[in-house]
């Protein structure tokens, strides 16, 4: 079965790689002599392949970061395309000449896409901070007031490199946090990119009050296994919760492994035993179930994983699949925050979103008198 959908989508990709080729070739022929084609033609083939051989060979640096830079291309071609011939096949319904007419929507074409392309990649390397406000309605001795920085999706690897790393360190940084959590997808599936590229070490500067505390997502995979994934970002600074229950400072910190790991614990085995009067905080890569951790007793459920679609329109996908895709949503007394994420998947594109780093403010119950 898998088999089966894994050649379906190599044909859909074929088609709709055919369709861009086609569409370019269409746009050029006039200016361009035939003996062209067949160099157009390898072109488009090794950059329909070499997002496939990047993924499969992270190793391969190159075809890695042409595939990435490939597959923001198609994406917003794909968007692009059936509006221009939509256009054109209206525009024939008029006396100007045909020639022209394709010409100009080409040359038009190929202006919005490196403008746009321009622009995403300013969304992706640019990262703001997002402030969010929040009241958990529990006594912490000692502590009124809390601030929390989190950072997910950062995907290191080799478009999300030393370069991002060092504005991560610089961001959180200047936040002066007294927690960091990461929620998932630290690395992007290649640990051996990470080490290599001293990102390790960079990230190791994040400075917090009470240290730095992650979970892992579905792309912090690695051949030699969790244990030595785990064993290599913390020697990054940041103790890795593997279906783990930790107290820190009056505050109990959960992280599970991703809803992909079928082997997880069930959230009620995690809970068992857990401090209800303390607050309590979940990263949980995939913000799924929200009412299960409500119901549980979490107060503060911090995510990632959606990029909140990365590039638009998929945004209408993940607010679709999830209850919270992005942003700040209240249950009663449960508080689901979802970052889009500070790196990105793939392409090093952003559009209708943004890379971002998470300010929370957390107030507690004031203490009672006489304490």
């Amino acid at each position: 079965m898998l088999l089966l959908v894994g050649i379906g989508f190599l044909i859909v990709y074929a088609l709709l790689v055919f369709y861009i080729g086609w569409s370019g070739w269409s746009w050029m022929k006039p200016a361009v002599s035939a003996r062209f084609r067949l160099a157009y033609i390898t072109i488009v083939i090794v950059l329909a392949v070499s997002f496939i051989i990047g993924q499969l060979f992270g190793g391969i640096s190159v075809m890695s970061i042409i595939g990435s830079y490939w597959i923001a291309v198609f994406s917003l071609l794909l968007l692009m395309l059936p509006i221009v011939h939509l256009s054109l096949w209206l525009l024939r319904l008029t006396r100007l000449p045909r020639h022209r007419t394709q010409k100009w929507a080409g040359s038009l074409t190929l202006v919005a896409l490196m403008l746009l392309m321009a622009f995403g990649s300013f969304n992706a390397y640019s990262p703001t901070v997002r402030h969010y406000d929040i009241h958990i309605d529990k006594h912490v001795p000692g502590l009124d007031r809390l601030h929390v920085v989190m950072a997910a999706d950062m995907h290191f690897g080799h478009l999300s490199g030393a370069a991002h790393a060092k504005r991560l360190v610089e961001q959180i940084n200047a936040l002066e946090p007294d927690i960091v959590l990461y929620p998932g997808d630290i690395i992007d599936n290649h640990l051996d990119v990470y080490t290599n590229k001293g990102i390790g070490s960079i990230i190791r500067g994040v400075n917090a009050t009470y240290g730095v505390y992650a979970s892992l997502g579905n792309h912090d995979k690695y051949k030699g296994g969790a244990p030595a994934l785990i064993k290599t970002l913390e020697e990054s600074g940041m103790r890795v919760l593997y279906d783990e229950v930790l107290s820190v400072n009056g505050v109990t910190i959960i992280g599970r492994m991703d809803h992909t790991d079928h082997d997880r614990a069930e959230f009620a085995v995690l809970m068992n035993g857990v401090d209800h009067s303390s607050p309590v905080f979940l990263l949980e890569h995939q913000p799924y179930d929200l009412d299960v951790a409500a119901e549980a007793g979490v107060d503060l459920m911090v995510s990632g994983h959606t990029h909140r679609g990365q590039i638009a329109p998929a945004n209408l996908i993940t607010s679709a699949i999830y209850e919270n895709d992005w942003g700040h949503l209240q249950k009663g007394t449960f508080h689901s925050i979802v970052t889009s994420g500070f790196g990105f998947w793939g392409p090093p594109i952003r559009i209708g979103s943004r890379s971002e780093v998470v300010s929370i403010t957390i107030t507690f119950a004031p203490s009672p008198p006489g304490v």
